[in-house]
């Protein structure tokens, strides 16, 4: 296990290594953190591309980790554990630079089957909000104990630096659904708020975490929506427990798109909850910067690799290309590979195949968008399954050492093909979305990628602690770094943001 924790010196001490790297304080925790952190959501243990974005990241600079227990069902945990580990070991970082923050409150996969074996022998886990089929939520004490010492051991840490009820409104959205009065739903939903901040604070002093917030997505909501969270009545429950209380950190979505955290003004006295946040010293973390959901779709705020389509016949080509080269490896090479046993084989042709699927349906995936979704939720992360599996054997296996590098290759042109379909409304997508940053604000408008500035955007708004980004791929991470040695000071920005708003109604009226 590795000892220790975040230290205000320690954090200081990588600020001041990192030449020109941007850090601020993280509310009232004393610690520093850099203006992006390494945000876990699709990153998993045993996919090497995660594990090598991991460590570029924090040798780089970023030395803020958000991560969950329902990560890639913990996977996402554990990968952080084992680079930790690594580098940590290697005398490369040091426990005391990184602030390590993890959530709970999802039952879903391992979580779930626990769930079950419970109530089967009559010992279910309370306030368990039974939200959909497979998908439970649970914040009472006795669930979130459970979590943080499951989330202790895969991390391999003795100690959490900040502990997150993970989107504690389900019960909100379920109550709601239930047709229950709001006035009893909202008194109910606060108790069980309070009733887990006072475990959390028993966690505080045990030693398993140093701090504790939420994780919410309706922080920035308007008052009237169903599953708003009022961060002003958490504030008052915190301060009800004691002028000491660990309550440091909120984390929310806010993008150029989903503007809430700076323009809706859901608390008392026309206050927004970054206007809160900062009068009470609160840390705050943003999530889903580069993906926004606006007008029922899903804008994804980064940069078109592909930006114009192939003839036809090219991108038929290249399917036809790709199938080749996945029909070599199951017919040729795989039934040569003695140790991999006959089921398994099967299960590599099922994971790593695409050609058929994008022989069909290369037309139809809509948008770039979509395209993209598909491909970095699904075909990617199946294929990197396959080649992490495959390249201990390349070197026993001459064929096989020769196929991965020429598939890999062959695989990027199908992808980038089917890109191709959808270049020419992305792009004129993206200028619209750079013509409207450049105009909303003179310091966002400086050079830098869509990506880059739509992170300058939120880091230089006053109030933010640091933005929580994917960064699955190493040149993600490159990207990243490049905007952090950037200096755009905070600053009050409610009329850029305004502006801002403005200029995303001509782009998607509503």
């Amino acid at each position: 296990m590795i000892s220790g924790y975040a230290t205000p010196d320690g954090t200081r001490q990588i600020g001041d290594r990192i030449s020109g790297a941007a850090f601020m304080p993280l509310g009232r925790t004393g610690l520093r953190v850099s203006r992006a952190g390494f945000g876990c959501y699709r990153v998993n243990a045993g996919v090497t591309a995660h594990a090598k974005a991991l460590e570029k990241a924090l040798t780089g600079g970023v030395n803020l980790i958000d991560t969950s227990a329902n990560y890639a069902d913990g996977g996402s945990e554990r990968l952080v554990g084992q680079v930790l580990k690594e580098l940590i070991e290697a005398g490369r970082i040091d426990r005391e630079q990184v602030v390590i923050v993890s959530k709970g409150g999802y039952i879903q996969g391992n979580n779930y089957v626990l769930s079950r074996q419970r109530e089967k022998a009559g010992n279910p886990f309370e306030d368990v909000v039974e939200y959909a089929d497979g998908l439970e939520h649970c914040i009472h004490p006795e669930f979130l104990d459970d979590q943080i010492e499951r989330s202790l051991n895969r991390l391999g840490l003795e100690t959490l630096d900040g502990y997150l009820l993970h989107n504690p409104e389900y019960y909100l959205g379920w109550a709601h659904k239930q047709g229950m009065a709001r006035e009893r739903v909202e008194k109910e939903y606060y108790r069980r708020i309070g009733k887990a901040f006072h475990f959390l604070e028993e966690a505080v002093q045990s030693g398993r975490v140093r701090f504790y917030g939420i994780s919410s997505n309706t922080f920035p909501a308007p008052t009237d929506d169903p599953e708003f969270t009022a961060l002003q009545r958490v504030w008052e429950i915190a301060e009800s427990i004691g002028r000491d209380h660990h309550f440091r950190v909120i984390q929310l979505p806010f993008n150029l798109f989903e503007t809430g955290a700076a323009l809706e003004k859901n608390q008392p006295d026309r206050k927004t909850v970054l206007d809160v946040a900062l009068e009470k010293r609160l840390g705050v973390l943003v999530n889903r910067p580069l993906n926004a959901f606006t007008d029922r779709r899903m804008v994804r705020l980064a940069g078109i690799e592909v930006r114009s389509r192939m003839d036809y016949s090219e991108i038929i080509h290249s399917i036809k290309d790709l199938a080749q080269s996945e029909t070599r490896l199951w017919r040729n090479i795989l039934p040569g590979m003695e140790s991999v046993p006959g089921g398994l084989r099967v299960r590599i042709k099922q994971q790593g195949c695409f050609a058929e699927t994008l022989k069909h349906h290369w037309r139809t995936f809509g948008s770039y968008e979509r395209w993209r979704e598909a491909r970095d939720g699904i075909f990617l992360p199946r294929m990197q399954g396959v080649m992490d599996f495959l390249l201990p054997h390349a070197d026993n296996h001459p064929d096989l050492a020769a196929w991965i590098p020429s598939h890999e290759k062959t695989l990027d042109r199908a992808f980038r093909a089917v890109a191709s379909v959808y270049a020419d409304d992305a792009v004129a997508l993206e200028k619209k979305i750079l013509n409207m940053i450049g105009q909303a604000d003179e310091a966002w408008a400086q050079p830098g990628t869509l990506s880059q500035k739509a992170i300058r955007a939120i880091a230089s708004t006053a109030g933010i602690s640091s933005v929580l980004v994917g960064m699955r791929k190493e040149a993600y991470v490159s990207d990243v770094l490049t905007e952090l040695h950037r200096s755009t000071d905070p600053a009050d920005r409610t009329d850029s943001w305004n502006r801002l708003r403005k200029g995303a109604l001509d782009i998607f009226p509503s």
